[in-house]
């Protein structure tokens, strides 16, 4: 083996150590040592609630006002005040929505009572520490230039700049994970499902900072595609862990149903949807994975050489699913891949990545044509995929209506066909 081969496996090897220990061992603002002091102690005019952003200082600080007026996190708490919300508690036999702790924890920055200041409203919904992490400690350090951006990050300000940490933080409430999860139950009664995409539910919201040069000399910045890749890694990982969690080691008589594709249960007893193209795998009758993200995955992974491990991991868990042990085995094989890929893909340049992003959308399109993407969870990633990568490649004008009937098409789930998603894929396979 070269020198040069062994360096580069060795700086992988590394990498995913560090990526195992600090993303698995850093805590998620609710769940970090610092008092979260509230929303109003970041409202100050002179902070983070000018009426207009400044141009003397490094932030726009009108960060306050932006989420309060335009930001949808500003309303989560008041959507468990609503009837729609009040039906769904009673159905699960909770007193009230706005007091339950499985509402509160997503709807709201839940942290323990002890770990609340005194200007701290629970009613505030996810509001700045949610994301940015308790300011007990770097309230005051982060608005002094000379105090460097690691000082706060160790002081409890959470590096929400970071695609790794970024994407686990969104996808423990936008996918969940062990202490906190739409459940089946909680589905049952009414929460609509969960659906989520890194780069297209950050781009929804109103950004409340700017990517200037200043921004990039203290933070990590890329374009969409990069984000995206790093958000379907997350994704798969964080499922991955949930799969070990809600199926693996409960020994209950049903596993948590909330992680198995939906429709694959959810239609009428005469539409008989099973077909060799979309059972990709899976027998007649099998409850099929939301496996979405990991089709991504396999799109990603088609321009790499682990293209043929991964089809090979995603295989290999549909085998498993009635041997828990076995399971565990080829779950954690398939995080060590994803972990080596991500390693793979961190090393890559800018001219190298915008290479990529043709090639990735080559192959989702390639996938579409053959169907591979003929259940709605996986034809709904399609849609946002092929969205941001056309738009990654300036050619979002040129596809403009081909991808707005994309996204007609996925519109609705209850009315979704599989056989028009694909001649819409072919439409602009032909074009492209």
């Amino acid at each position: 083996m070269s020198n040069k081969l062994m360096k580069k496996l060795t700086l992988i090897i590394l990498f995913n150590f560090v990526i195992h220990f600090f993303v698995n061992a850093e805590a998620l603002p609710q769940n970090d040592e610092n008092i979260h002091l509230g929303v109003a102690s970041c409202a100050s005019s002179t902070c983070h609630g000018s009426i207009v952003p400044r141009s003397s200082s490094r932030v726009l600080q009108n960060e306050y006002i932006t989420w309060s007026r335009k930001d949808a996190h500003a309303q989560a708490y008041k959507t468990l005040l609503t009837e729609e919300s009040k039906k769904i508690a009673n159905k699960l036999g909770l007193k009230s929505a706005e007091t339950a702790k499985v509402c509160l924890d997503c709807h709201s920055d839940n942290v323990a009572s002890n770990m609340r200041g005194e200007r701290f409203q629970i009613d505030d919904g996810i509001g700045c520490e949610s994301c940015h992490g308790g300011a007990e400690h770097y309230i005051k350090s982060h608005t002094n230039r000379k105090v460097e951006r690691l000082v706060n990050i160790n002081k409890g300000l959470y590096p929400s700049d970071n695609p790794v940490k970024r994407s686990r933080l969104c996808l423990s409430c936008h996918l969940g994970n062990k202490d906190k999860f739409a459940s089946h139950d909680i589905m049952g009664a009414g929460h609509p499902r969960l659906a989520f995409e890194l780069d297209t539910f950050g781009l929804l919201q109103p950004l409340h900072f700017k990517v200037d040069d200043d921004y990039k000399k203290y933070k990590w910045s890329g374009d969409s595609y990069i984000t995206w890749v790093y958000g379907q890694l997350g994704a798969s990982l964080e499922t991955i862990k949930l799969i070990k969690n809600k199926i693996v080691e409960q020994n209950t008589l049903f596993p948590e149903i909330a992680l198995f594709d939906c429709h694959s249960c959810h239609h009428e007893m005469s539409d008989l949807k099973w077909t060799k193209e979309k059972g990709q795998g899976f027998k007649p009758g099998t409850i099929r994975l939301n496996d979405g993200n990991f089709k991504m995955l396999l799109a990603i992974a088609a321009t790499t050489s682990f293209n043929d491990k991964f089809h090979q991991n995603i295989k290999a868990i549909v085998d498993s699913l009635n041997d828990k042990n076995q399971l565990v085995k080829v779950l954690d094989v398939f995080s060590e891949d994803i972990n080596t890929l991500q390693a793979y893909i961190e090393e890559q340049s800018v001219a190298q990545r915008k290479k990529t992003t043709q090639q990735v959308l080559h192959q989702i399109l390639k996938m579409g044509k053959k169907g591979e993407f003929s259940d709605y969870i996986s034809a709904e990633q399609t849609v946002m995929a092929i969205d941001l990568l056309i738009n990654a490649l300036d050619k979002r004008a040129t596809f403009d209506t081909e991808i707005n009937k994309l996204f007609s098409l996925v519109d609705n789930e209850n009315s979704f066909h599989a056989q028009d998603f694909i001649l819409a894929l072919n439409d602009i396979s032909k074009r492209f």
